[in-house]
């Protein structure tokens, strides 16, 4: 029996079992963001070739606690540059707080930009503080690829010091 005291600090082995508990749910929730991503690729992928298109190429940029999306850009098979149509695809999301799973339909433009926000976050969260960043990614929906080139500012710093 444990017998928690106010203002008494947890009991070492209570700790580690809660540390525990929660890394097994957020490995828990890693994993079903994968395959959320995977799945959400390929849908993506189907609802673009549907329409004709064969590539996107969509640059971000970002600094000082501000990014966005600078422009989403949609070829052809003949590599000729088009409108996105207004054509809707059914991602899929995961409520944190319950952990069921949600549907909602989204136009190509705003599923690409979903999905990309997403790849940020996850490869690398927080582009958008400080100096930023910029790239663009280029969505081969023929290949069934997705491609990144992201460009890190930062600012350097150097010190010398000199004793006379």
């Amino acid at each position: 029996m444990t017998i928690h005291l106010p203002g008494r600090a947890a009991a070492p082995a209570e700790t580690a079992t809660d540390l525990a508990r929660i890394m097994a749910e957020q490995a828990e929730r890693d994993a079903a963001e994968v395959a959320l991503h995977a799945r959400n690729k390929e849908v993506l992928f189907d609802g673009l070739r549907l329409v004709g298109i064969a590539h996107v190429l969509v640059s971000f940029d970002g600094s000082g606690d501000s990014g966005q999306i600078e422009n989403i850009e949609a070829r052809n098979d003949t590599d000729q540059s088009i409108t996105l149509p207004a054509a809707q695809i059914t991602f899929a999301g995961i409520d944190w707080q319950s952990g069921a799973p949600t549907e909602h339909r989204l136009t190509l433009e705003a599923a690409i930009e979903e999905l990309v926000y997403d790849l940020l976050s996850d490869t690398h969260s927080g582009w958008q503080d400080n100096d930023g960043a910029w790239g663009e990614f280029c969505i081969d929906a023929r290949a069934r690829t997705i491609h990144l080139e992201f460009n890190e500012r930062f600012t350097s710093s150097e010190l010398f010091t000199h004793d006379f």
